[in-house]
């Protein structure tokens, strides 16, 4: 028995130095950087893409095709895969997507602190000058029209050619004496109880009014819903309910004033979410060059409702 023990041992020993020696041989991969490399805080590779923050968070972003950039931060409390459809419509019609997933959201860490606007503006500034990504389309849906927003607040436009603001949150959500349009606080107190006290089934509910299956003669799929779900339940809890203050509560006027590119604005008319009235419609007054484009019956989710249509456009907007 000894002797088998020994022969066993010393075969998983060379087999090891084998598959470690194949390994070493293997290039790294990435479209504008080599491997792992500590000095920028990037880490690319096939099985694991990410960009690490100032303060040590791990980004983790998808990189598909080459060309001109266009980069899309998800909703809340989606992942980047929220956006599969449209990197791969762009990939393939000669643009390089980007998606990444916001801190505390999907594969990226879930630190316990800097879950909020600016610091995911931060967060994309990084991304995007790690990769030094020039004549940027940004591209925003819901939280993410906020990040997008607040990244050109707080970072310009000096790398961004054009933005996309899909169903996007400014310039503020929450009622308050200067925004009487508004949701009342109450709204978003009970988002949070939800989260907190069964966030799973509060996100299978949640998808109903998010892709409008609650409305009459919806054809919302299960699997669409199912998606919701699973996207929402890799988002950590702190990171999750943290958002929430985020996105509710961060005026974003001034951040809107400062987007001095083209802007297609993109909103659905029966969004449940975000109300067009006290969103889009506002927004659209305050960016200069902006175009909007309501959505007739659309829902908050349209990026999955009416993909052809927001494909169309998006295509449409990053060409002309």
């Amino acid at each position: 028995m000894k002797s088998n023990v020994m022969l066993a041992t010393r075969r998983n020993f060379v087999v090891g130095g084998i598959v470690a020696a194949a390994a070493a041989t293997l290039p790294t991969t990435g479209n504008t950087a080599t491997g792992a490399n500590t000095v920028s805080g990037h880490a690319n590779s096939p099985a694991r893409r990410t960009v690490i923050t100032k303060d040590g968070t791990r980004i983790f972003y998808k990189d598909w095709g080459t060309g001109r950039p266009v980069v899309f931060s998800h909703g809340w409390p989606l992942m980047g895969d929220a956006w599969d459809n449209q990197m791969f419509l762009m990939a393939s019609h000669g643009f390089r997507g980007i998606a990444h997933d916001r801190r505390g959201h999907g594969r990226s860490d879930q630190p316990w602190e800097g879950n909020d606007l600016s610091t995911y503006a931060d967060d994309l500034a990084e991304l995007i000058e790690t990769l030094d990504l020039k004549d940027i389309i940004l591209v925003g849906h819901s939280t993410g029209g906020g990040e997008v927003t607040r990244y050109v607040g707080r970072h310009g436009t000096k790398r961004v050619s054009k933005v996309v603001l899909i169903a996007a949150i400014p310039p503020l959500m929450l009622k308050t004496p200067a925004n009487p349009g508004g949701l009342p606080i109450s709204v978003f107190d009970d988002i949070r109880a939800g989260v907190m006290n069964d966030r799973s089934q509060y996100y299978k509910d949640l998808s109903a009014p998010f892709y409008g299956a609650n409305r009459a003669g919806s054809k919302v799929s299960q699997g669409v819903r199912d998606s919701f779900w699973l996207w929402s339940m890799q988002a950590g809890l702190k990171g999750s309910y943290d958002c929430i203050k985020a996105f509710s509560e961060t005026d974003l006027t001034e951040d809107l004033k400062k987007i001095d590119v083209p802007t297609l604005i993109i909103h659905g008319d029966d969004d449940q979410i975000v109300p067009i009235a006290d969103s889009a419609m506002l927004s659209s007054k305050i960016v200069k060059n902006a175009t909007l484009k309501v959505y007739q019956g659309a829902p908050h989710g349209l990026f999955a409702t009416h993909g052809e249509r927001l494909n169309k456009d998006l295509l449409d907007f990053a060409n002309a």
